[in-house]
């Protein structure tokens, strides 16, 4: 299957637009957060929790469900995954307490990995002088879902409630995977090994590769900054002195556009041997972004001004590390990408439940506080890796 160059400009534009629409199951409940603690009663703590548990659940999907994609045809699993989360997300419109919400939360995360199965499916179809620029598109309707999911689920929440957002959804993931059904070619699989070898292959990977892991560490770093700051930006939105509603509030993601935009430039500073420096800068880029969010508690500018900083260093970074952790074992992209996605979105994770306690108890200060811890820990890895680079091939362009 790989590099049977048979895919076409309409099929990389649906995998784009699969990508983009499976991955935003992650982050409509971020700027619903203050509503949904109103509907069901419970503190900003408890509700912050949400996106703790749509993470765990992600992560979980990307650790067990992604390095299924070596052994089953992907069309069979991507169709059956799309309709496990349109399940999931039926169960969200239907909460009846936050608790059920969160529970049904963590099946949504879970079912929301069908990016990260076809990415790597895009590039096995892909010929070998088309697969960059394939791959490349598909991450871009990736990161386009992230960026528009939280700006949609405000728009449509202020309009006609918060739980017409998880029926939408609902509705757009039996489509997608009608659609997929349809178009994705089904491939011949014949599995060297079975799924709990395939496991062991994924962590033996992490044990043998010092790149994937410290690659691994600053994205889980760059993640929980990332989810800090969108865990507790809508508590902060919706209080004094700002007041916005659910449509404004969900505005605020097309500020991290700029995220986006800088993927391309974050890969080629890698290809060409810089992704040291650039680690380095990105990482203060997200020190840069937190003290000026201090100044956010009362002060817009320093808020969008932030969001972009980070949301570049972030992005930045994850580019950057993907570029270089894909260079270890082609044979091996898949697992590759669930041991060090697993670990982005378990950091992710521990960011949002950091932020949400600390929000309750110690407001937004203590949410920039945080960021700046992660930022000083992003430095610091760079210092080690310094001071003890790694020495193989795959690393020189470090």
């Amino acid at each position: 299957m790989s590099g049977t160059g048979t895919i076409s400009r309409r099929l990389v534009a649906l995998l784009a637009i699969a990508s983009g629409l499976a991955v935003a199951n992650l982050y409509y409940a971020q700027p619903l957060l203050h509503e949904l603690a109103g509907a069901f009663g419970a503190s900003s703590a408890a509700a912050g929790l949400v996106v703790t548990v749509t993470q765990l659940g992600y992560a979980a999907g990307l650790l067990l469900l992604v390095p299924l994609g070596d052994l089953v045809p992907r069309r069979r699993l991507v169709v059956l995954v799309l309709l496990v989360a349109a399940l999931a997300l039926a169960g969200s419109a239907l909460a009846g307490s936050l608790a059920i919400f969160e529970a049904v939360a963590l099946a949504v995360g879970c079912a929301s990995v069908v990016a990260q199965v076809l990415v790597p499916m895009a590039a096995d179809l892909a010929a070998p002088e088309r697969r960059g620029q394939v791959v490349g598109t598909v991450m871009s309707g990736l990161l386009i879902g992230i960026l528009l999911s939280r700006t949609l689920s405000g728009l449509v929440a202020a309009v006609a409630g918060w739980r017409t957002v998880f029926w939408s959804a609902a509705v757009a993931m039996l489509l997608l995977a009608l659609t997929l059904r349809l178009a994705l070619p089904l491939e011949r699989k014949s599995p060297g090994m079975g799924y709990p070898a395939l496991l062991r292959s994924t962590a033996a990977l992490v044990r043998r590769e010092p790149l994937l892991r410290r690659r691994s560490l600053i994205g889980a770093l760059g993640f929980a900054a990332f989810s800090a700051l969108w865990t507790t930006i809508a508590f902060l939105l919706s209080g004094p002195p700002y007041h916005y509603g659910l449509a404004v509030i969900g505005l605020f993601g097309l500020v991290g556009a700029a995220g986006a935009l800088c993927a391309s430039f974050a890969g080629r500073v890698a290809d060409r041997g810089w992704a040291r420096p650039a680690t380095l800068t990105f990482a203060l880029l997200v020190a840069a972004a937190f003290l000026l969010l201090l100044a956010a508690r009362t002060l817009l500018l320093p808020l969008i001004v932030g969001i972009v900083l980070l949301d570049i260093g972030v992005q930045g970074n994850h580019i950057t590390s993907q570029t270089l952790i894909y260079r270890l074992r082609g044979d091996a992209r898949s697992r590759i990408t669930s041991a060090y996605m697993t670990a982005n979105f378990l950091g992710g994770a521990a960011g949002s439940a950091a932020a949400g306690a600390l929000y309750a108890g110690r407001g937004w200060t203590g949410v920039c506080v945080l960021g700046l811890v992660i930022a000083a820990s992003l430095v610091s890895v760079w210092i080690w890796d310094a001071l003890r680079p790694i020495a193989s091939a795959a690393a020189v362009a470090g």
